[in-house]
């Protein structure tokens, strides 16, 4: 290419830029325009109207039943509430009340502006002009001058525009007659919704085209977590994680278990090692239980047959990973054992294959929502799952020319490589792969019969990653104390735990697993502080 060419391109990219620009600054010119032609006014003029609008009075907040406690009592109290995500072409013509968050708010000219109204995701555009009944200039004023992220309640008819409406969920308009003010938020906001909401691609396109958009990282967003769950992708994520947990009672019920409340407050560590809150207890040493383990199992003793728990786990580990908290959700199983410790990876497998089939099922529009946000692939999994015994994983990593110790714990490049040799191997990203090394087990699991070295326990992988940890344990109280001095155990601090086994135990076995790391990996969101509704790692405990 000739260096007169290269000009020409160079001076063609810098005139598109410009033009960005120009057009940037004109829109800014002209909104600034339109909001002092909103707010010019006079806030003295009279207005017959006035009771169509303003702001909710402190009486009528505390739940005032009179009829007359305030123009918004009056107006709400004979309607019903419609959720914005409600709001269809089937309600044409209809008169809504609608509750929810003024999203952004964009004024045409004294006589007439636009607010979006948002609720739990879901975004409708309401439009206030002087052409409709009831509503005057200082109406128009007064919804201009709203501030983002303010509760309001609005009564209007529902319309269908023409034209498919940018920026909203919901493919219709309406056409306001009265809006109360229900609670201000602050002018300026510490983040912004809109900017909380957008991907990394939108950000991206934007900068090409000579435009900077505010980026929020990670840290901002939890510091002001309240603002930033309620993103589209958040309310998602959460939703999705609230069927994980909905999914994961209802199937263990169904298959006979009972769910159980454990203590969090115990005299010593559940699984071994030094990684515990420590605390005093009316005098005596206690610490934060680490999983429900001991009394899990002690359940199953009491002749529960079936137990599983949803509560809070406690690890002090200083891991600052993608994946580690110092407080997470466990959800955890525990079961009678009949003739081999497959019954508890059988339990395993038919949970999760109806978890995932029910949240691609059930959760459609918050995966979308959280995928337009964070993109990603389905997770690819199988009917049946997928088991591999530990030594035939070693086999495939070596075969694959990575070394590792065959009586040792994969670290997490060695489980992201075995994820990767797996897919491209069985077509699956959720497997099971057990007889793991004795090693590199908690105390408490059983050793396998043919060989020492080996235990009856599995781990389980979504996208090459652990995720649940489970074993069939040692019910055996004599060896049951051996194994937890051999593993430095007081075992004057589990005494009540092994003397339950004295009493008679039948063969168990069982499994946990972290709700947050659940949906991080079916989403692929990457940090587990995503899943988190306020996480708690080593560097953070507020808010």
């Amino acid at each position: 290419m000739s260096s007169e060419s290269e000009e020409q391109q160079l001076s063609k990219k810098a005139a598109k830029k410009e033009a960005a620009k120009l057009e940037k600054i004109r829109r800014r010119q002209e909104a600034a325009a339109l909001a002092s032609a909103a707010s010019s006014l006079s806030v003295e003029e009279e207005d017959p109207y006035s009771s169509n609008y303003g702001d909710v009075t402190l009486p009528e907040l505390k739940s005032c039943s009179k009829p007359d406690a305030g123009n918004w009592s009056m107006a709400i109290s004979s309607m019903d509430w419609t959720r914005v995500g409600a709001l269809t072409q089937e309600l044409k013509e209809k008169e809504v009340l609608i509750r929810g968050r003024v999203h952004t708010t964009r004024p045409v000219s004294k006589n007439m502006a636009f607010v979006v109204v948002r609720e739990r995701g879901f975004t409708v555009q309401c439009l206030v002009a002087t052409h409709e009944a009831g509503v005057s200039r200082q109406m128009v004023k007064f919804v201009a001058a709203l501030n983002r992220e303010s509760i309001i309640d609005a009564i209007g008819m529902v319309s269908v525009p023409g034209n498919p409406i940018k920026g909203t969920t919901q493919q219709v308009e309406i056409h306001v007659r009265k809006l109360y003010c229900v609670n201000k938020a602050m002018p300026t906001l510490p983040i912004n919704v809109e900017d909380a909401a957008r991907s990394d691609a939108e950000i991206e396109a934007a900068l090409q085209a000579g435009d900077k958009l505010p980026r929020v990282n990670q840290d901002t967003r939890l510091n002001f977590r309240v603002l930033d769950i309620r993103t589209p992708a958040n309310q998602g994520i959460f939703r999705i994680q609230c069927q994980v947990g909905t999914i994961f009672r209802q199937f263990l019920l169904s298959e006979g278990f009972v769910e159980i409340h454990t203590p969090k407050l115990i005299a010593g560590s559940s699984e071994g090692g030094s990684a515990v809150f420590k605390l005093d207890y009316k005098g005596q040493p206690a610490c934060l239980a680490q999983s429900p383990q001991l009394h899990k199992q002690m359940a199953i003793c009491g002749d529960f047959g079936r137990v599983f728990e949803v509560g809070p786990v406690f690890r002090a580990e200083d891991s600052y990973t993608h994946r580690h908290l110092c407080e997470f959700t466990g959800l955890d199983v525990e079961m009678e054992i009949k003739k081999h410790y497959s019954e508890v990876m059988d339990i395993v497998d038919r949970l999760f294959v109806t978890m995932f089939d029910s949240l691609n099922e059930k959760c459609r529009k918050e995966l979308e929502a959280v995928g337009k946000q964070y993109p990603f692939e389905p997770l690819k999994y199988k009917p049946k799952t997928l088991r591999l015994t530990f030594e035939e994983g070693i086999q495939m990593l070596k075969d694959a020319g990575v070394e590792v110790d065959p009586l040792g714990d994969l670290n997490t490049e060695a489980e992201r490589k075995l994820g990767q040799l797996v897919l491209e191997n069985y077509d699956t990203e959720f497997y099971l792969l057990h007889r793991y090394p004795l090693a590199v087990r908690p105390f408490y699991t059983m050793p396998c019969y043919d060989n020492a070295l080996y235990s009856n326990s599995f781990d389980v992988f979504i996208r090459g990653e652990e995720i649940i940890s489970g074993a069939q344990r040692v019910h055996v109280p004599e060896f049951l104390a051996e194994r937890a001095q051999a593993c430095g155990i007081d075992v004057n601090t589990i005494s009540t735990y092994i003397d339950s086994f004295r009493y008679g135990a039948p063969p168990h076995g069982g499994f946990g697993v972290g709700l947050e790391r659940v949906v991080m990996l079916f989403c692929a969101l990457g940090n587990i502080r995503k899943t988190s509704l306020y996480p708690r790692d080593p560097q953070r405990i507020t808010p």
